[in-house]
């Protein structure tokens, strides 16, 4: 299935490759940390390194298991990446002979508990990309402008999927059995991106509806769309991008409880004014699991596996939005803020309407 994009506009040509130089990101911490306790928190900034070889050069390096290092959040590898993470004071004098080039120590504090996996609010990109003229600066401008005032579908990035795009694969064989892997941690990732690999099918053909929507008549759509003619109605009236199902789970934003959509102008209003957000599923046990018309869409991209499931934020609202132009250097820089979870090269792609790599 090919990719759906939501915004409007024709592809804009430009230059983008992942690199320390070009792709920046600061992670923003869900919580301050009380510069008191056993844990000592380090803000370390690191480049071409995954962050499990970055915990992986401190734990031997200070002779301890990578379980003892805590961190909020993985960071890409061709990046220039600045992180939390934890390890307890005990070691502090040691780290202070610590040397790495690709490895620096920024900045330290201390907390009372060690950083989990997902305390963290989001991350900070700095993105530059190239090649860029003066007709394609004006659409990016335009495009950003959308989405700050709509903000984006949430896909998971092609990092999600292994160097060659394949995990998904040999994850649906791990969840049904069909295949073995005794790292109980790859294990884990392998089937993560099969249930990432479904979701993101089926937000591709939500946002193809949605496109649909926007080009037909509602006489057209009802045979199109297999939809009674009431509901195409309801979500060609729709003002927003994303056109919410009768069914739909939603969920309070950025975070709270899940809930079902019930077609009603005061949820409609919530999502325009970013209270809430629709979720779409990742396949498995004890999961939440849409109805009505919705549920008969997201049906297709569902399957019965060995791992509990989840839901996801299918539509996410990038904050602190910032672009600029460099025509000398026919360059175009820009900062935002999203999520935990959420992907700079999503974006990237939403402003280019095409694959990036």
């Amino acid at each position: 299935m090919d990719k759906f994009y939501s915004l409007e506009h024709s592809s804009i040509d430009f230059h983008f490759k992942q690199s320390p130089r070009d792709f920046v990101v600061e992670e923003i911490p869900l919580y301050e940390f009380s510069g008191e306790g056993e844990h000592l928190i380090l803000f370390v900034r690191k480049k071409n390194l995954t962050t499990s070889e970055l915990i992986g050069i401190l734990a031997r390096f200070l002779g301890i298991k990578n379980r003892d290092i805590g961190y909020a959040g993985l960071k890409d590898k061709h990046a220039m990446t600045k992180q939390y993470i934890s390890i307890h004071k005990q070691h502090e004098e040691k780290l202070e002979t610590f040397e790495h080039e690709n490895i620096k120590i920024v900045s330290k504090t201390y907390h009372n508990n060690k950083i989990r996996i997902g305390h963290l609010k989001g991350n900070r990109f700095y993105i530059k990309i190239k090649k860029v003229n003066p007709t394609s600066a004006v659409k990016i401008d335009e495009a950003l402008k959308n989405i700050a005032k709509f903000g984006m579908p949430n896909f998971f990035g092609f990092q999600r999927f292994g160097n060659d795009g394949d995990n998904h694969i040999i994850g649906e064989k791990l969840a049904k059995g069909q295949a073995k892997e005794r790292n109980p941690r790859v294990k884990k990732l392998l089937i993560n991106a099969y249930q990432s690999h479904l979701f993101n099918l089926w937000l591709s053909r939500r946002l193809e509806i949605n496109r649909l929507i926007n080009c037909f008549e509602v006489s057209e759509l009802e045979s199109v769309l297999n939809m009674p003619n009431e509901e195409v109605t309801k979500l060609k009236a729709q003002i927003h991008p994303f056109k919410l199902i009768n069914g739909d789970i939603m969920e309070h934003y950025p975070h709270g409880r899940l809930f079902d959509f019930e077609a009603n102008e005061e949820d409609l209003q919530r999502f325009n004014d970013r209270g809430i957000s629709i979720t779409g599923l990742l396949c498995g046990k004890k999961v939440k699991i849409s109805s009505g018309i919705s549920r008969t869409i997201e049906k297709d991209f569902d399957d019965e596996i060995n791992a509990d499931g989840a839901r996801r934020y299918a539509w996410v609202f990038p904050e602190n939005i910032e672009g600029r132009y460099k025509p000398i250097e026919a360059q175009y820089e820009m900062n935002f803020t999203l999520p935990k979870g959420s992907y700079a090269t999503v974006l990237i792609e939403e402003i280019a309407k095409r694959k990036i790599i």
